[in-house]
């Protein structure tokens, strides 16, 4: 089944056509920037994926076809709120402020890479601010749970904002999910719930997950506003993110939003998805790709070239190799962290070992130790 062909929200078609009139706030400087957003957030996880074959990234997850969808929701988000991503999330945590050798490093095997507080980041308008998003949640759907204490804590202080927290199509088959959606409806908290309705979780095509036509259905059960909008199109995303978020934010209650995309790539560079996936299949989706159909858009309008796409992928893989290089000279941990975080008050022979692991650490590096 094309799913493209289900009735969703959506404003530019695959072909770069409009299908409806433009929100007023969908000017031409926007739409080139979330453009440019996406290309660079592209160019990255190309760059991540050939580290990880080289030997200088661990096992990675591809963000390949769900650009638009974390552009929209990392470029709808105040300053303010609260962002509790999964793992796929590298672009809506760059549009939030988030560096790129940060994601690097978390991929690396450096859990400093999840560490965000305190940390003074840049917003969309170079405005700085404190992060007080999450880091990435690997495990399927346990972010939802975070979520829903996160947004509980919102209503009870009586701030005028809002948590946000995306999974997978996979997560929406979890209890956690299912226990969260329902929680954020009976609470009325000021939650929006992001579906990446890739059409795989791992190797499980989405048909085999779930009868109901759309997931955004499940909201129904829960007593909350559910839409279904097309992953590919960052005008729709963002409008409806947008929009979301601004109920949420006025105490009119959680949305769950199923974002309808592909998963252009394996599941992490540890898969091979061609097992379990046809090529027909894969290259079908490659033609609703919501790169290529914000470009045939804006170049239609006149208002981009071929020429300035070539300058921009260029200052974009400039851009990426600044970040990688920062991320290749990061000194490491230190050995005896390892021991530092596990316990409130470490144990005596936990001590020993330690003051051990750092005498031989400065008998390597001839007697010098950060």
């Amino acid at each position: 089944m094309n799913v493209q062909a289900l009735p969703m929200k959506r404003y530019i078609d695959n072909q770069g056509n409009l299908v409806d009139s433009l929100p007023d706030w969908a000017n031409v400087a926007k739409l080139k920037s979330f453009y440019c957003d996406m290309v660079l957030t592209r160019t990255y996880d190309n760059k991540a994926v050939a580290l990880q074959r080289t030997g200088k990234l661990g096992t990675y997850p591809s963000h390949l076809g769900a650009e638009a969808v974390g552009i929209a929701v990392g470029r709808a988000l105040h300053k303010d709120d609260v962002f509790i991503p999964y793992y796929r999330d590298l672009p809506a945590m760059w549009a939030r402020g988030i560096p790129m050798e940060k994601n690097l490093q978390y991929w690396g095997g450096d859990e400093r890479g999840s560490d965000f507080w305190p940390m003074d980041i840049q917003d969309g308008n170079n405005d700085s601010h404190q992060c007080r998003d999450l880091p990435f949640c690997v495990p399927i759907a346990t972010q939802c749970t975070h979520a829903v204490g996160v947004a509980s804590a919102l209503k009870i202080q009586g701030q005028h904002q809002a948590a946000l927290v995306t999974c997978g199509d996979g997560a929406t088959s979890k209890g956690d999910f299912l226990e969260s959606i329902n929680c954020a409806g009976a609470w009325n908290i000021p939650l929006v719930f992001v579906v990446n309705n890739n059409q795989w979780a791992i190797s499980v095509p989405r048909a085999l997950q779930c009868a109901a036509e759309f997931l955004s259905e499940k909201a129904k059960g829960a007593g909350i506003h559910g839409i279904t909008v097309d992953g590919n199109d960052v005008v729709a995303m963002y409008d409806t993110v947008s929009e979301a978020l601004d109920r949420a934010r006025k105490g009119k209650g959680p949305t769950l939003i199923e974002a309808i995309s592909y998963r252009l790539s394996d599941h992490t560079t540890a898969d091979d998805a061609s097992r379990y996936r046809c090529e027909d299949e894969l290259q079908q989706a490659w033609q609703y790709e919501p790169i290529a159909r914000l470009k045939k858009y804006l170049i239609a309008q006149g208002e981009w070239s071929e020429e300035q796409d070539v300058e921009w992928t260029e200052h974009s893989k400039e851009l990426v190799q600044q970040a990688v290089e920062r991320y290749l000279t990061m000194p490491p941990q230190a050995p005896e962290s390892a021991f530092d975080f596990i316990y409130e008050s470490m144990p005596t022979e936990l001590h020993r070992q330690r003051d051990e692991l750092i005498n031989k650490a400065m008998r390597m590096q001839g007697g010098k130790h950060e």
